[in-house]
């Protein structure tokens, strides 16, 4: 029997985030905690008033398309909703009783901030504050203004970003030794004002008026009220109650992301031994076991050997195995510098050899950006002939690819053969990413996301 879904906010801070008098008001800090849902609330509030614009970005178009995404939620709630008309150009936005207008839009570069000189919007939202620039934030901050009878304002969600600027612009609201946000001033209002780029901030408007000398009443609305109201998964309900399994996945995150995502710790950053220690291991195995059902060798390459000259990277090729219990075990680890021509004899002698001595096994190829990163892919593929093998382009920093073994590693659910490798290969491993060289970390990373996929696109097969 299907629920019904009522639609309005839940008591607690997503209500606080609706009646917040904030000019701009900052609301989330954890995975899971109605953010999204409460900013499209938010959005549909003032509708009424003819003239009414709010615009909610994102970075880029396919975020607002993405399943579960600003499109999904916002038809939950605007759908429902008498009179209401979507439309789908110039851009997607919803007509409410042909009054006041709702529209999804993005702003992926400085660039795109042209699109906005000269418009007039009444609430400017962002679903996910941290994926975008101080310079966009502030820009389109001029762009929020309003002769529709509403006063401007400012709402955003966001999940914490030890590197964001976010995190220095809401930092009086989270503790500086924990990381953690402050309870106690959750939804606290502050000033700021802003000169030559430049945040002055006090407890009231009078102080900054007095510092700065504003006199006249409009300078007196110069600055701006802030607050920051802080959101867990514990905080949402509804979905804790619809989909209790979303605790366990997020639980089951590596320690990084599961300190952001769950707990909305703001300064918590990647470091040495926060991905991969050796005493995480299961067990070190002297004999390969044989029910290995999925085999991956993936490389990170590097064309230079040692002898020309100052610091060359590593040529790394880690070789991954996934058992019918859902174990992994890493095999057998290269770690090599070498010429191009010597590395590319090097990764087909290995093809021979793992053939040989697993049957299958899968080869990844990391594809550089660029017409010369597809050459030489496709020459490898070429060169490869007759084994499995892919070349996947590689997005997203060093950490956030490392992020999905990581989880699997700190479980406890890796075991490592013993060999004459395992002393360099756990070296780099803890020493992750603070260490120089991270060739055998990005080697890794890559065959456990090509595991995964090829597991997910097996159980698709079997599924069709």
């Amino acid at each position: 029997m299907t629920k019904e879904i009522k639609v309005g906010p839940q008591k607690g801070p997503q209500e606080d985030f609706l009646y917040s008098k904030a000019d701009i008001c900052i609301y989330g800090g954890a995975a899971g905690g109605g953010k999204t849902y409460g900013l499209l609330l938010e959005a549909a509030k003032k509708t009424k008033f003819e003239g009414f614009g709010a615009v909610i970005f994102r970075k880029n178009s396919i975020q607002i398309y993405n399943e579960g995404g600003l499109l999904d939620e916002s038809m939950k709630i605007y759908g429902r909703i008498k009179g209401v008309e979507l439309r789908k150009a110039p851009r997607l936005q919803w007509v409410f009783n042909g009054k006041g207008k709702v529209s999804f839009a993005h702003i992926e570069r400085d660039e795109d901030l042209k699109k906005w000189q000269g418009s007039q919007i009444t609430m400017i939202g962002y679903d996910e504050l941290t994926h975008f620039t101080e310079k966009q934030f502030f820009y389109m901050l001029s762009r929020n203004r309003s002769t529709c009878g509403v006063k401007p304002y400012v709402r955003a969600t966001c999940n914490p970003d030890a590197d964001s600027w976010v995190a220095s612009f809401i930092e009086w609201w989270i503790d500086q030794d924990t990381g953690y946000p402050i309870r106690e001033r959750s939804g606290k209002l502050r000033y700021m004002i802003r000169r030559n780029e430049v945040l002055y901030w006090a407890d009231t408007i009078d102080e900054l008026c007095e510092r700065f000398n504003l006199v006249t009443e409009k300078e007196k609305k110069m600055p701006k009220s802030v607050t920051f109201i802080m959101s867990t998964l514990y905080d949402n309900k509804i979905l804790m109650e619809y989909d209790p399994s979303y605790l366990a996945n997020l639980e089951a995150l590596s320690l990084v992301e599961r300190e952001r995502l769950l707990h909305g710790n703001w300064k918590i950053k990647p470091s040495a031994g926060t991905f991969f220690k050796r005493t995480q291991v299961g067990s070190m195995l002297e004999i390969i076991p044989n029910d290995i059902e999925t085999w991956v060798r993936a490389w990170d390459l590097a064309a230079t050997s040692e002898t020309e000259g100052g610091d060359p990277a590593f040529t790394s090729g880690i070789l991954i195995g996934k058992r019918k219990n859902g174990r992994y075990i890493i095999a057998d680890v290269i770690n090599i510098r070498s010429s191009a021509s010597e590395v590319r004899q090097i990764i087909k002698h290995t093809a021979q050899t793992d053939k040989a001595k697993y049957k299958r096994v899968r080869i990844r190829l990391p594809q550089d950006p660029g017409q010369a990163g597809k050459d030489q892919a496709q020459s490898y593929i070429k060169f490869l002939s007759g084994f499995d093998v892919c070349a996947v382009p590689e997005s997203g920093s060093k950490e956030v690819r490392a992020e999905p073994m990581a989880a699997q590693w700190q479980a406890g659910n890796f075991d490592v053969a013993i060999a004459e490798w395992n002393e360099i290969y756990f070296n780099q491993l803890e020493s992750f990413p603070s260490s120089k060289f991270k060739d055998m970390v990005d080697a890794s990373s890559s065959a456990f996301a090509e595991i995964e996929l090829k597991n997910v696109l097996n159980l698709k097969a079997l599924i069709s």
